[in-house]
């Protein structure tokens, strides 16, 4: 708490002097890296690129194929090998304003059998509301996929299976990130859109992390389900706003969170904890108003890693390839505000800063490509790039 008001008054001061703040993480820097292990190739365009996922398969012709969103609601099937991209049909009508938009794109695990593909956007509500759906469809070619692409691509039968209750004003902390643990059942981010006290409130699901069913029903043996209703999907709580979720290859659940002004997190997800908002955060109100930031004396789960000043993290995943051995098994995180690629140090169930690349771009989306290269998405409302990674010869 102490370091906080500190770091408030430092940045008053200087803001006064027409200077920027000093960066002074709280808990330990990582390596600011002018030197990058790895080129960046530019693979497309988009308008405002929010998520990826490649399809998979049993060949590398296949499996270079990926299917991207953009915010205002359309999604793509790209050729990551040639810059290649097709228009997929069949998207649901989603809401667009502020942060809302088309979301994620997930592949089913069982994708060869049942062509599943989720989504998660924002849908419209009554007197000016909206909230965060999920949903699923097949995914349907028509022609051959490669090489020449398909003549058609479409989204077909799609079924909304959740959505955020209550629908509620503002465009802001949707979150809606999805992903699929190895039993199959599904996790999904619900932000707390910016209205910070149902994070902590069981009669909605605002402000949770959620274990559902690959169908949407709430998993079995989750924590709250003696309560029943919607609190019988809740797998933790007291969330702000959540914009990354990944498995590790230990089959530890982790996610990134944007604090308020500072107080970014990375946590590791365990069932029936509560991880403080709006109660304890290593930030402060946008007001400059404090936040305690005692987050285990107060009952609450502590962050493994956090950030002050922010990063706002965007997308994030676990590294499970072989052309970058050293990150193997650690968490590659997408700076917004930060303008950098951030890789954490997982060991187990602890973690470490280890390195921050400025990438002089936002980074919204991070993902891992079929021969573990990695691909990068520029936050932009009016354009984005994807980049592939791969290390330097």
């Amino acid at each position: 708490m102490r370091f906080k008001m500190v770091y408030l008054l430092s940045a008053v001061a200087l803001a006064a002097c027409g200077q920027a703040a000093p960066s002074q993480p709280a808990q330990g820097a990582a390596s600011q890296s002018s030197e990058r292990p790895f080129t960046t190739t530019e693979v497309a365009q988009f308008s405002s690129p929010w998520a990826m996922a490649f399809l998979p398969g049993s060949g590398v012709p296949l499996t270079q194929m990926a299917l991207v969103t953009e915010k205002e609601g359309k999604l793509w099937l790209l050729d990551t090998a040639t810059g290649k991209k097709q228009q997929v049909s069949g998207v649901p009508k989603v809401k667009v304003a502020g942060q809302g938009g088309l979301g994620d794109v997930v592949v089913h695990p069982d994708y060869a059998g049942n062509q599943r593909v989720y989504l998660s956007f924002v849908e419209a509500g009554p007197n000016g509301t909206s909230g965060a759906a999920v949903g699923y469809g097949r995914l349907l070619f028509s022609g051959p996929a490669v090489p020449n692409g398909p003549t058609a691509v479409s989204l077909t039968d799609f079924k909304v299976i959740w959505r955020q209750q209550p629908k509620v004003t503002g465009d802001g902390h949707f979150s809606h990130r999805i992903a699929f643990a190895p039993d199959g059942t599904m996790f999904l981010t619900s932000g707390e859109r910016q209205k910070f006290d149902p994070a902590q409130q069981t009669d909605g699901n605002l402000g949770k992390v959620l274990h559902l069913t690959a169908e949407g029903a709430p998993a079995p043996g989750n924590p709250w389900a003696s309560k029943g209703g919607i609190a019988s999907t809740f797998w933790t709580m007291g969330h702000r706003n959540l914009l990354g979720l990944s498995f590790a290859p230990d089959g530890r659940l982790w996610e990134t969170e944007m604090g308020p002004q500072g107080g970014d997190e990375l946590n590791l997800i365990l069932p029936g904890k509560n991880y403080g908002w709006p109660k304890a955060s290593y930030g402060s109100h946008y007001d400059g108003k404090d936040i305690p930031d005692d987050h285990k004396g107060r009952g609450f789960e502590e962050p493994k890693v956090w950030w002050n000043p922010s990063i706002s993290p965007g997308g994030m995943m676990i590294y499970t390839g072989d052309l970058f051995p050293e990150w193997k098994g650690d968490a590659l995180i997408g700076a917004l505000s930060g303008l950098a690629l951030i890789r954490v140090d997982i060991n187990g169930d602890q973690a470490r800063k280890a390195d921050q690349w400025d990438m002089e771009m936002r980074v919204r989306g991070v993902d891992q490509g079929p021969r573990g290269e990695v691909y990068l998405i520029e936050d932009g409302d009016t354009g984005g790039r994807i980049f592939r990674l791969e290390p330097k010869r």
